[in-house]
């Protein structure tokens, strides 16, 4: 039996499971390891592709539970990150009756995040770049925002919920959106055609610096903004 070919998917069910294991945390109201576990899950997420593609360990069967791994590592577990956020502030704000279903609403990411991934596995379009959003990308910045910004929920301030809620939803447009997002992908390592790759990884190592976790969210905007700037060129 050759075990080999088994690899990328059981890299792939890793993925899966730290989704399971960053949901968990989500609703126990630890933050940072509800992220922590994202950002394991993008790792795992990365590696399943590139042992594929070393290994020639291609399959239907990976394609499909790529997507289905996805879809609860970042789709459910931001959405579940976001539920939390949206419950603790609805507590702080001492809010009842119906506005109590107010933090159901976070369950925008996870349905247009399985939209997206819908989306990307019938698109012919996407095999060098992307068209929205990555979902990867879009978990990543509610994982990091959320954790870093999650003192503000217990001000109980009105316009915390209003913002949240409006970025969550222009967000989870993005991810269906028509707008061609690059890949970090590259066929060479010259800067001639790699330049918003380089901007990219240049400034994400400085938002970092800066800011700490807060510099993921810091990154991934840039790369939404870059995206356009690209688009629009």
């Amino acid at each position: 039996m050759n075990i080999v070919r088994f690899i990328p998917n059981t890299l792939t069910s890793m993925n899966l499971v730290s989704g399971c294991v960053a949901s968990t945390m989500a609703l126990q109201g630890n933050l940072f390891w509800a992220m922590m576990w994202i950002i394991i899950a993008s790792v795992f997420d990365f590696s399943d592709g590139l042992a594929a593609r070393l290994l020639k360990a291609y399959s239907p069967l990976g394609k499909e539970l790529d997507s289905l791994a996805d879809v609860v590592s970042f789709g459910v577990a931001p959405g579940m990150i976001l539920y939390t956020m949206l419950g603790e502030w609805t507590v702080a704000a001492g809010l009842e009756g119906g506005f109590s279903y107010l933090p159901y609403l976070a369950f925008v990411v996870p349905a247009f995040s399985g939209l997206r991934l819908a989306k990307f596995n019938i698109d012919e379009r996407q095999t060098t770049t992307f068209i929205g959003l990555p979902v990867p990308a879009h978990a990543l910045l509610w994982a990091s925002a959320c954790y870093s910004l999650h003192a503000l929920v217990g001000t109980g301030e009105s316009w915390v919920a209003v913002a949240l809620i409006a970025a969550f939803c222009l967000t989870s447009y993005l991810l269906v959106s028509e707008i061609p997002m690059f890949s970090l992908k590259a066929k060479s390592l010259g800067w001639r055609g790699n330049e918003l790759q380089y901007i990219l990884v240049i400034c994400s190592v400085g938002f970092i610096a800066c800011f700490g976790f807060l510099g993921i969210s810091g990154a991934i905007v840039l790369y939404i903004v870059l995206s356009m700037f690209r688009a629009w060129r």
